[in-house]
């Protein structure tokens, strides 16, 4: 399988939510929810005050981690997959949804936590260096990254593998990983700044 030599386009999502509104059926697999369940499972802390989820697609896991947190910033390129978030959690006023390409428009802020769950390997590894620099910047003293991502073959620009450890070693000094799960499908990984 050849990989793509670029970072995923907005379009390319734009058009896959216009095919579909639930292209990885993220509402109804048994997978999904499990997968949901290990990664709320894997935040160490019960709330966080501010928190970031880049690429948050139809908001099933936005509507999960809302129940976490204070203030939520959820991110997606696609407006249809914002519209579809948007009313998964409209009884979740402490989300707020923003269209944003990443790494160019990375909010501003500083955050407790940072969800970056089925994205990385959408972006080179030049995009990835990009990201590290917002993220070690963006994580607050002790705030913690949770890395997801599936392990199947695909076209994007990088495996699951090597997307989550060039991040890491990108980031390495700024962030160091806390705990690493691996199921037969995908990978979970915790980063931690320093308190």
């Amino acid at each position: 399988m050849t990989r793509s030599p670029h970072t995923l386009p907005p379009d390319y999502f734009t058009d896959l939510y216009a095919a579909n509104p639930d292209p990885w059926d993220f509402t109804t697999s048994p997978y999904e929810h499990a997968k949901y369940e290990a990664t709320l499972a894997a935040l160490g802390r019960e709330t966080y005050p501010e928190a970031l989820e880049v690429g948050c697609s139809i908001g099933v896991l936005t509507r999960r981690l809302a129940d976490r947190c204070a203030a939520l910033l959820a991110l997606d390129v696609a407006e249809t997959a914002l519209d579809a978030a948007r009313a998964r959690c409209t009884a979740c006023p402490q989300v707020a949804f923003r269209r944003a390409a990443v790494p160019a428009e990375w909010p501003p802020g500083r955050f407790d936590l940072v969800v970056l769950s089925e994205v990385l390997y959408f972006f080179t590894p030049e995009d990835l260096a990009h990201i590290a620099v917002r993220l070690a910047a963006a994580l607050k003293p002790g705030g913690e990254v949770i890395l997801v991502h599936w392990l199947g073959e695909t076209n994007f620009p990088l495996s699951a593998d090597a997307a989550v450890e060039t991040l890491i070693a990108l980031t390495r000094g700024a962030l160091e990983p806390d705990r690493r799960g691996r199921t037969e499908r995908y990978r979970l990984d915790v980063l931690r700044a320093p308190a």
